[in-house]
């Protein structure tokens, strides 16, 4: 089994800046992609950011310039750095891990950490 434990959500004003953390741990084959996605009450969630076993990232056009996601494979851990925060980017952030074991990819989700923007 995997565990993914988020850290860093909190409230801040418009314009601020905070940064996520999200370390795996566990039994674990091989963690293949990890990255970020969030949800806003009453709707679906949504993809963020993604980061590659290879150090590879990528984030959605929605947070483009003011988010960058990355990792640190020997940590286990992914993190999403927020600059210039607006409102509409208030949600819950879960991490995301795509994990193959004997051949199978499993995914896994961590428990969700808030994110408040006030403007």
């Amino acid at each position: 089994q995997v565990q993914l434990v988020e850290s860093g959500g909190g409230s801040v004003q418009a314009g601020g800046s905070l940064r996520l953390s999200c370390v795996a741990s566990g039994t674990m084959g091989r963690i293949n992609a990890m990255g970020w996605y969030r949800q806003i009450p009453g709707k679906g969630r949504e993809f963020v950011a993604h980061t590659g076993s290879d150090g590879s990232a990528e984030v959605d056009d929605s947070v483009k310039g003011r988010f960058t996601a990355s990792r640190d494979n020997v940590k286990n851990t992914v993190y999403l750095q927020m600059n210039d925060l607006r409102p509409e980017d208030t949600a819950v952030y879960f991490c995301n891990a795509m994990v193959v074991d004997y051949g199978l990819t499993r995914a896994y989700w961590g428990q969700g950490t808030q994110v408040t923007v006030s403007s």
